[in-house]
């Protein structure tokens, strides 16, 4: 699944695909090496309103409006981080189908996943993003929610999000090899297909071929960093995108150390 996301550019770039966006004045120009969705983090988000393009930040896990207890809302929110595509359309009993038509981008510049080798104490974390793009976007659905400030009486309205997951192509099947939810991938587009998916008059049917679309995995570029989660630096003092090499990793598709030496814990 996709739980960590990595966004290490200038936001402005989104400017590039979508030259009509409107930008939300509010919004922070942070460049975000590593956001983690468990956290319920604020990021940054492409829907449409009024037929334009808009950037603003929405919370990563959507709201399920269908409960009426807030604090039951924001626990079941860890579970709503990604909608499986395949529940989008033909599950009619799914809240994705509920918000099927609320259909937003999440930019990123890669996404975070871990590989899990035979006889290692620890998952190795992998980097992995689209060749030769600054920035790309992966679809998502959000909920939009309105909350009146107990104070001033005013009504307050905010967005929250979910990634869209799919089948992992044969890359991404090497790399997420491990886990309840073992050898699924983010929805990767293309730039054109990314414009689509944020188009109102988008058909059905266009909607279930952005959804069964696979990217490649020659179109996709990988490499190993030193953790995702972990909190201890490294020991290069390098950002957590940067490229570190686990030894005696073997090489996709080969998950058995090219040694037999045991592997030493980083953490």
């Amino acid at each position: 699944m996709c739980y960590d996301i990595c966004f290490h550019t200038n936001i402005l770039l989104t400017t590039e695909a979508f030259p009509a966006l409107i930008i939300d004045a509010t919004l922070d120009h942070d460049s975000l090496v590593h956001v983690e969705g468990h956290r319920l983090p604020s990021f940054y988000t492409i829907y449409t309103n009024d037929n334009t393009p808009r950037l603003t930040t929405m919370e990563w896990g959507v709201d399920p409006l269908y409960i009426s207890d807030p604090k039951e809302r924001t626990s079941r929110r860890t579970g709503m981080l990604n909608a499986r595509s395949e529940r989008i359309l033909d599950d009619h009993k799914s809240y994705w189908y509920r918000i099927k038509d609320n259909r937003c981008l999440i930019p990123v510049t890669g996404i975070y996943e871990h590989r899990q080798i035979n006889g290692w104490k620890n998952k190795v974390p992998y980097l992995v993003y689209v060749q030769d793009a600054p920035v790309f976007y992966i679809p998502g659905l959000y909920q939009l929610r309105d909350e009146v400030d107990t104070t001033t009486g005013e009504i307050i309205r905010s967005g929250t999000y979910t990634v869209i997951t799919r089948p992992a192509n044969t890359l991404m099947g090497n790399i997420h090899n491990s886990g309840d939810n073992k050898h699924r991938m983010p929805l990767f587009i293309t730039p054109t297909i990314a414009q689509q998916w944020i188009d109102p008059s988008l058909s059905v049917t266009g909607v279930r071929e952005i959804l069964n679309y696979e990217m490649p995995s020659e179109q996709l570029a990988y490499k190993t960093v030193y953790t995702i989660r972990g909190g201890k630096a490294r020991p290069d003092n390098k950002e957590k995108n940067a490229a570190w090499e686990w030894p005696n990793l073997p090489p996709l598709g080969n998950d058995n150390p090219l040694n037999t030496v045991s592997q030493q814990s980083l953490f």
